[in-house]
């Protein structure tokens, strides 16, 4: 049954309603919000409503005489085959034989656009994701919120929005003259000089990588003695590892210290020190752009921290104007606990800074001043206390706070074997999303990404993700698409041909408990995807594209779809051959609706594995 008949099927049980509203039966204020269902057994009929369970109490009649009541006031439709009354008051709907195949139609005629719609259609949203400090390489864990966010956008994309996929680059703040004042270290390493690193800067590879560049192309032209970058700059951290393999401080201030560093860098370079944070975000920049172009994850906005700095001032006014701040210990705070956060939070410190709370209020200000109707925020889950303050915000500004969705997403624990990796972006010894992909590729990496739900923790198998069996659940769907094309290529080998027109002839042949399976299970991908994209659930499409890979290869394996005859060199029956060109034009809307989910998921489709 297509979508269009499931609306007809709905719109006759609102005709039945009005008609008990009409005779007094029911409540002419009752709302219906009652479910029309496709039945998982085939006796029960095709579909059913539990109407009469959830208009009993506002009638106040037993939920199965009022079932009949409803049953009795259905107007007629040619695709109603049979109507039956089940249990406490399940209404079971039994469509005729034409309506069942009415999906295959669909499925042919709006091919790559079946299961898409413009219900929300005019609605303008936007998707924000990654987002990672361009410090350094993405690495695995930052991969599966470029995979959520690409997915969740798609699908929201597929029901009609209007949709901006964007990345916040936290171009400024202290994590930026980190990364700066590190290169710079490296760019005097470069040049022959002493350098105590300090234990709280970027130490990868990369780091020495862009300083190099730096010193090919700029000599020793900004060089300094370290001993003037360290003065007066408090001791660095040590450490010791206990008996117990724990990380003990001994003495010193790790933050204390690389501030001391950063301070001097700037004062000794003056406006030189811009070079070294602009080569060093450049070059981190276009490297997180090429990884996530390579991992097809797109954006319409690449949207920088620095270019709302002119934004932070005016928006403080506003909630100062509000009654919102107020002064302390000479920092200023908002009253984030009037709206329901834990307590108040700093928005300007005392030394005139603004934090970097009052950069994001300006930011997702911004968003709204956009004209966004709705704005999803996908953050890690070490951010979940993060979510009150700025919804707070939202909220002091005049703005819905429902209009924000954040989805946190879970931590990702690599494995090789029974070892696990662990990740840092500061010591450099962490794994890359690139190196992930090149080594599982981009179609299980995304998979397996999205595989089950955000707020669940994911054990990223890397033996399971390569393998190629059924365990492996992308290489299993993927596969069921393969097999579709292969018995395609043996049958065009033959020499013969698919007949759609005979196979949309002899549909009716289709009667086996796997086939008429496989037609409901095809006829629920638009449900499915439209649940899928309003609950930010892209795992619910991977689920359905399991089940369907699954069910269809135990149909494959059970029923014969090219004739042993047809092989063999002889001749097929005509029986033969009605049957297999409905089981072919079955197995092509098998292999569309594949190719549709997967490459919402942003997979690939392939004709042969």
């Amino acid at each position: 049954m297509s979508q269009a008949q499931i609306d007809t099927l709905a719109s006759l049980f609102d005709s039945a309603i009005q008609m008990l509203k009409n005779n007094g039966e029911l409540p002419a204020d009752w709302q219906n919000n009652s479910q029309i269902t496709r039945t998982k057994d085939t006796s029960h009929g095709d579909f059913a409503s539990n109407i009469a369970l959830t208009a009993a109490k506002a009638a106040k009649a037993n939920p199965r005489a009022l079932a009949e009541k409803i049953v009795n006031a259905l107007p007629e439709n040619q695709n109603i085959r049979q109507v039956e009354i089940a249990g406490p008051g399940f209404i079971n709907v039994f469509l005729n034989t034409e309506a069942k195949f009415a999906v295959l139609d669909d499925i042919f005629k709006l091919q790559e656009r079946f299961g898409l719609s413009k219900q929300f259609q005019g609605q303008k949203i936007q998707v924000e994701f990654v987002s990672a400090n361009p410090t350094s390489s993405l690495h695995v864990g930052h991969g599966r919120g470029a995979a959520f966010g690409m997915s969740v956008a798609n699908l929201l994309e597929a029901i009609g929005y209007d949709v901006t996929r964007e990345y916040y680059v936290n171009d400024a703040g202290r994590q930026m003259d980190i990364l700066a004042t590190s290169t710079y270290l490296r760019y005097l390493e470069a040049n022959g000089e002493a350098v105590t690193f300090p234990v709280n800067g970027y130490q990868g590879d990369y780091v020495s990588d862009i300083a190099q560049t730096l010193k090919t192309q700029h000599g020793d032209s900004y060089a300094h003695s370290f001993a003037d970058i360290a003065k007066d700059v408090p001791a660095d951290a040590q450490f010791e590892i206990n008996a117990e393999g724990e990380k003990v401080l001994l003495s010193g201030d790790k933050e204390v210290h690389i501030d001391g560093l950063i301070a001097n860098s700037k004062t000794l370079l003056g406006d030189g020190y811009e070079l070294f944070l602009n080569a060093a975000l450049s070059s981190i920049l276009a490297d997180i752009k090429d990884d996530l172009n390579d991992f097809g994850v797109r954006y319409e906005c690449w949207f920088s921290e620095r270019s709302i700095d002119s934004e932070i001032e005016p928006v403080l006014q506003i909630l100062d104007e509000k009654g919102y701040l107020y002064e302390k210990d000479g920092n200023i705070w908002f009253k984030s606990t009037d709206f329901g956060d834990e307590k108040d939070r700093v928005v300007r410190r005392a030394n005139g800074q603004s934090t970097y709370f009052a950069s994001d209020i300006a930011y997702h200000k911004n968003k709204f001043d956009r004209g966004f109707d709705k704005v999803i925020n996908v953050w890690g889950a070490d951010h979940h206390g993060y979510v009150p303050r700025v919804k707070a915000a939202l909220t002091a500004l005049g703005i819905d706070a429902d209009r924000l969705d954040v989805v946190l997403v879970q931590f990702v624990a690599l494995w090789r074997g029974s070892e696990k990796v662990q990740m840092s972006s500061r010591s450099g010894k962490f794994v890359t999303l690139r190196e992930l992909r090149h080594e599982v590729g981009n179609d299980a990496a995304r998979f397996y990404y999205v595989a089950r739900k955000p707020e669940v923790h994911v054990d990223f198998d890397l033996e399971l993700a390569k393998s190629q069996s059924k365990d492996n659940l992308v290489y299993y769907i993927q596969y069921a698409h393969a097999r579709v094309c292969r018995v395609l290529e043996k049958l065009e080998n033959s020499g013969m041909q698919v007949n759609d027109i005979i196979g949309a002839e002899k549909q009716a042949l289709l009667v086996a408990p796997s086939e008429e399976e496989l037609i409901k299970l095809l006829a629920a991908y638009p449900a499915t995807l439209l649940r899928s994209a309003t609950g930010y659930e892209p795992h619910i499409l991977t689920n359905y594209l399991k089940e369907l890979a699954a069910l269809f290869h135990g149909w494959y394996d059970s029923n014969r779809i090219l004739p042993v005859s047809l092989t063999s060199g002889e001749t097929p029956s005509q029986d033969e051959m009605d049957l297999m060109q409905a089981r072919l034009r079955l197995s092509k809307a098998v292999r569309q609706v594949l190719a549709n989910g997967l490459s919402l998921l942003g997979l690939s489709a392939p004709s042969s594995m």
